[in-house]
């Protein structure tokens, strides 16, 4: 064993030692399932507490420069902290659209000084950020986002309306898309990228109640909100090319993340361990052809999503379709998960019909919760459809 392996080695262990001895205990009330979720400030400050403390003891943006709040080592030790968060069930890191899509761009194409006036804060949980790309009369027309930005000397001044902003009423800070040129012959030339203050005169949020009974997504208004100038990254019209960009972080198809878990794990493992105790016509229901015929194609799923992830990192495996992989993942992962917790529901039989707060509710209602929850990320980042889209003509190369 080579002596960067034995390292890498006794840090697993030394990241599994510490998550053990300081995951926190049972709040006393529910935690959010993903990021999604931050609903009240109970939660919000258990969380960015959680956040902190992984980043103080180094176990958070380790790819990140040292200069601005990170680590600066390989990436290899990111991935084994992120992996042992995953295996022993400690809580989220919140903070997701700052660490996986926010501070990854301004990483990659941000300023000196827009490295070191936002890193650092979204690294140690200081500073929430919200993505501020959709709009209520667009849907995933993202390119014909109407909300606007009009530069008056030192200022934008922005009117408009976005929605499904995940935290709005938290963030401090948004990445936004407004449209600067009404006039420019494509709509994607007349859009440019913002990094946005939240906390200022014109920006209003209202919190959208979901179908688990939870809130986390906001709608967000505009009206005559003044943000200063140097507030835009890179130049106008440049807005569509750096959206499409921080896409791809949101949907895990480049790195830069700062690491951290965005949603609770959830296996086909976990799913089997529900069903102990369910009968169908008086025997085990894993016992039925039918149901085991259905956990067996999901275990192979499951596989199949994590032995592609591995072979999405081997160039030579990968060279009859470059980049598939990581493009397809956000579509597969997202469907497939949704899939086996509707799964998870139906087998439970009647009790599937039960929800958080009943006493019969199996493992009180989580997996109920679970499969709702879901289907934000089947939307979020660009929905299903988009996702097929994108893999047609950017993987296969069939025409629009």
């Amino acid at each position: 064993m080579s002596a960067s392996e034995q390292e890498l080695k006794e840090f697993r262990v030394e990241v599994a030692a510490w998550m053990k001895d300081n995951k926190p205990a049972d709040p006393g009330f529910l935690l959010p399932q993903t990021f999604m979720e931050v609903g009240d400030e109970r939660q919000l400050e258990f969380l960015r507490n959680w956040q902190h403390k992984i980043w103080s003891a180094g176990y958070l943006g380790m790819a990140w420069p040292k200069e601005y709040g990170g680590c600066g080592v390989d990436a290899i030790y990111q991935s084994i902290a992120d992996k042992e968060m995953r295996r022993l069930a400690v809580p989220i890191c919140f903070n997701v659209i700052g660490l996986g899509w926010a501070g990854p761009l301004i990483n990659h194409i941000g300023s000196e000084q827009q490295k070191s006036k936002y890193l650092k804060g979204i690294l140690n949980a200081e500073d929430v950020w919200c993505q501020g790309f959709s709009e209520p009369d667009h849907g995933s027309d993202l390119g014909n986002a109407q909300t606007r930005a009009v530069r008056d000397g030192d200022e934008y001044i922005l009117n408009g309306q976005k929605i499904w902003t995940t935290m709005g009423n938290f963030a401090k800070y948004m990445i936004l898309l407004a449209r600067t040129n009404p006039d420019a012959p494509r709509k994607y030339d007349g859009l440019s990228f913002f990094l946005s203050p939240m906390h200022v005169s014109g920006i209003d949020t209202r919190p959208i109640r979901k179908l688990t009974g939870e809130f986390g997504f906001t709608e967000t208004f505009f009206t005559d909100a003044r943000i200063p100038a140097e507030s835009i990254m890179g130049e106008e019209g440049q807005g569509w090319k750096i959206a499409m960009q921080t896409l791809q972080y949101e949907r895990g198809a480049e790195a830069g993340a700062a690491g951290g878990q965005s949603m609770v794990r959830i296996t086909v493992d976990d799913m089997i361990s529900q069903l102990d105790g369910v009968r169908r016509d008086g025997a085990p229901v894993l016992e039925d052809p039918v149901v085991r015929d259905q956990v067996v194609q999901a275990i192979m799923e499951e596989k199949a999503l994590f032995l592609g992830d591995r072979r999405s990192h081997i160039g030579h495996l990968t060279t009859d379709y470059p980049g598939s992989l990581p493009l397809s993942h956000k579509l597969r992962g997202t469907e497939m998960t949704r899939r086996m917790r509707q799964l998870a529901i139906n087998l439970q039989g009647a009790e599937g019909a039960l929800y958080v707060g009943d006493d019969d509710a199996r493992q009180g209602g989580f997996w109920q919760r679970a499969y709702l929850n879901s289907f934000s990320a089947t939307i979020g980042g660009g929905t299903s459809q988009v996702q097929a889209n994108i893999i047609a003509e950017h993987v296969l190369g069939l025409p629009k």
